[in-house]
């Protein structure tokens, strides 16, 4: 049969025949047709043998120039993992570290043995274990570089793959647990703390109570003296739940941010104003120095009177008697761009630089002793860094030993057009400042 007979001329003919049969032609008519049908069909059956003699899918190669070879989908899923990962080959080198392992681990080099680079016993006997057994394992561990992190590592074999090479070789998923490790750790020091701020004022009170029930009993100046003493311990306590139990719904808001919009002016004014009797009582100058230019902010307006309450109260507790506290309004800083300041600004005997950074960690306290005389429970600051987080406000502290301290502010100007509500009735209860 010639080459350029193709199977869809048969095909054509039979039909043809066919179509023939059924519609009655004489015999001579249809074998004219039908030759008709071959003529017509046989350049079109040419054609199809041609294309079909040279596949389309095999174009001309030039041997100087090899097509690219086509990319490995396995590699470059690890590249584009946010989890680092790691292969390590049998003789313990870093065959692989993906793009996420080089950012968590910057030391990590290709070649390099793991155990020179990651010196942590756990991690090193893990992958060890697994490189011999071909055990999954897992194990925590902790680096030192510049700054403490903390990883959890899942350590298994990798099958044989020609990207990483036919040899056995173990990969290694790494998850960063620095940040909850220090949720946790800063959860583990607040319960031994709050136990330990609340153990020691209940346990003098349990003093108190046993020697008034024995040795105390009839001496009618020993129990003035000493329920005086169990009333301070008994309302140190109080403050402490108090400051805890307000810091808890703090917490639970904090996601949630307020719409109201507030005269900044007029919330500082009433907390100044109610303070006012306090710091006369402490022999306390306290000025207040605001701009006529009124600045509006959106926030809750309880909570914004907590932070300059506490604010206040905590720089004329630790301004000493016959010192000064001034709140002003801050200059515009390029720092801190559409935003509103205020400052409190005391005359007390400042504060070093390594203690700046920790004051508003829950019970942290430069002096602990003076803290505890002045009715403090180290939860003030604390609680105004989380106000202002809900408010996406900020926190500037300055000061240097015998120069005072300066506390300001900032919160961001409300949005033009939003009208400041006006300010509620005056309630002594509003300004009760929590214990610093």
């Amino acid at each position: 049969m010639a080459e350029w007979f193709h199977p869809l001329l048969a095909l054509a003919v039979a039909v043809f025949a066919a179509l023939s049969a059924a519609l009655g032609l004489p015999p001579l008519a249809a074998f004219l047709a039908g030759g008709l049908v071959v003529l017509l069909a046989v350049p079109v059956a040419r054609r199809l043998a041609d294309s079909a003699a040279v596949p389309l899918s095999d174009p001309p190669r030039d041997p100087a120039h090899p097509p690219p070879a086509a990319p490995d989908p396995g590699r470059a899923l690890l590249e584009r993992l946010p989890a680092p990962l790691l292969v390590i080959a049998r003789n313990g080198c870093i065959a692989y570290a993906n793009p996420a392992a080089h950012a968590a681990l910057p030391h990590v080099e290709p070649g390099a043995h793991f155990a020179h680079l990651i010196r942590a016993p756990d991690f090193v006997a893990a992958v060890t274990a697994t490189l011999v057994d071909g055990e999954e394992r897992a194990c925590r561990f902790t680096t030192f570089d510049g700054s403490e992190r903390h990883f959890e590592a899942r350590v298994g074999l990798l099958p044989a793959d020609p990207a990483f090479g036919t040899d056995r070789r173990a990969i290694v998923q790494l998850e960063d647990r620095t940040e909850p490790h220090k949720a946790e750790q800063l959860r583990s020091d607040f319960i031994a703390n709050a136990s330990h701020e609340l153990r020691t004022p209940l346990a003098s009170v349990i003093g108190y109570i046993e020697t008034l029930q024995h040795h105390a009993r009839h001496d009618p100046e020993a129990r003035e003296r000493f329920l005086g003493i169990m009333a301070r311990e008994a309302g140190r306590m109080q403050r402490l739940v108090d400051d805890l139990m307000s810091l808890s719904r703090i917490e639970m808001s904090e996601h949630l941010r307020p719409v109201e919009v507030w005269s900044l002016n007029g919330i500082v004014t009433e907390c100044v104003s109610a303070l006012q009797p306090i710091a006369g009582q402490q022999g306390v100058d306290l000025l207040l120095e605001l701009d006529p230019q009124d600045c509006r902010v959106a926030g809750d307006r309880d909570q914004l009177s907590q932070v300059f309450t506490n604010l206040i109260d905590n720089a004329m507790k630790y301004g000493g008697p016959g010192g000064s506290v001034r709140v002003l309004t801050a200059p515009p800083s390029r720092a801190h761009p559409n935003r509103c300041g205020i400052t409190v600004a005391d005359t007390g005997p400042g504060i070093a630089r390594e203690h700046i950074h920790r004051l508003t960690e829950r019970f942290y306290r430069v002096n602990v002793s003076h803290s505890r005389n002045k009715g403090g429970t180290g939860l003030g600051l604390a609680i105004v860094k989380h106000i202002l987080n809900r408010h996406k406000g900020r926190l500037e502290i300055t000061s240097k030993p015998g120069e005072g301290s300066r506390f300001t502010v900032w919160l961001p100007r409300a949005a033009s057009g939003d009208v400041a509500q006006p300010p509620p009735p005056p309630d002594p209860g509003e300004a009760k400042p929590l214990g610093m």
